[in-house]
């Protein structure tokens, strides 16, 4: 009788470790902050609730981090928004982000290409894989730290420009003056 006892309290325990990840996601909202400084807009969305994309705060985040001299939008990585909001808890803040650049078409980044040698030809930017942005109450150094403690993709310091670049491509660092 005690060993049958055993079996199913360790049958409830194993059933309770199966159902958690299921369990984990429910109830769960990831929320995005951000201003466009070129732009002025802002977006302020709920982006995931409960595993679930919400697609008009997706189209709103897209629409803000838009190429600000062509107007051109692109469907920005997934994985952007979630590392940013990563950064925000690390950062215990829920300011909203600056975005200094978010997408670039490619006609836009071979122009910024040709007038600075710190815009990569064949960026990120260009298939909506990176923003570069400031934090406000933090420090440069903070997010940059954060960001790279998240092994998450490249991350690039640009102090005399006041951002730091993030992109879910390999993880590298690097800093330009």
């Amino acid at each position: 009788m005690a060993t049958r006892r055993k079996f199913e309290i360790g049958s409830g325990a194993l059933a309770g470790i199966l159902l958690t990840p299921h369990a984990a996601l429910a109830n769960t909202v990831r929320h995005l902050r951000i201003l466009s400084l070129h732009t002025g807009e802002t977006a302020s969305v709920d982006y995931r609730i409960d595993g679930e994309m919400q697609r008009d705060a997706l189209r709103a985040l897209d629409s803000a981090l838009r190429d600000h001299r062509t107007g051109e939008t692109i469907e920005m990585d997934r994985r952007l928004f979630d590392l940013m909001r990563r950064l925000s808890q690390m950062l215990d803040t829920d300011a909203p982000f600056h975005i200094i650049s978010g997408y670039r078409s490619p006609r836009t980044n071979a122009m910024l290409a040709g007038k600075s040698a710190g815009v990569a030809r064949h960026s990120f930017h260009q298939w909506g894989m990176a923003v570069d942005l400031r934090l406000p109450g933090r420090s440069l150094d903070q997010l940059r730290r954060a960001a790279r403690s998240l092994q998450a993709g490249g991350v690039g310091i640009y102090r005399r420009s006041n951002f730091i670049h993030i992109d879910t491509g390999r993880v590298r660092y690097w800093r330009q003056s």
